[in-house]
């Protein structure tokens, strides 16, 4: 078996910490892909990317549920209803990520 290119990227896997008590939440992770983008993952679905680029792409399930809108608006940075905006703006784009 011969290679002939050879691609390695550093990524990053991070849990989430509760607000309270910074205890480790289960299930909700921030992956860094080295020179890509930034990936918020709940369970075992892609929320949201935030590309390199600067562009923002989340999901078509990026409002699934209480749990995973918490932690996605911590990823973000910003609550539901802003991201609605950015949405309905066309700042955020919609698309399948898994």
């Amino acid at each position: 078996m011969e290679y002939t290119d050879k691609i390695i990227k550093k990524v990053s896997i991070c849990g989430f910490q509760s607000p309270r008590g910074n205890n480790p939440v289960p299930n909700q992770y921030d992956i860094t892909i080295a020179g890509e983008a930034r990936y918020f993952q709940s369970y075992s679905t892609m929320i949201a990317c935030i590309s390199n680029d600067g562009k923002t792409y989340l999901d078509p399930q990026w409002n699934y549920s209480v749990t995973t809108s918490k932690y996605r608006n911590q990823f973000l940075g910003e609550d539901t209803k802003t991201t609605k905006k950015k949405i309905a703006s066309g700042e955020y784009i919609i698309t399948n990520l898994n």
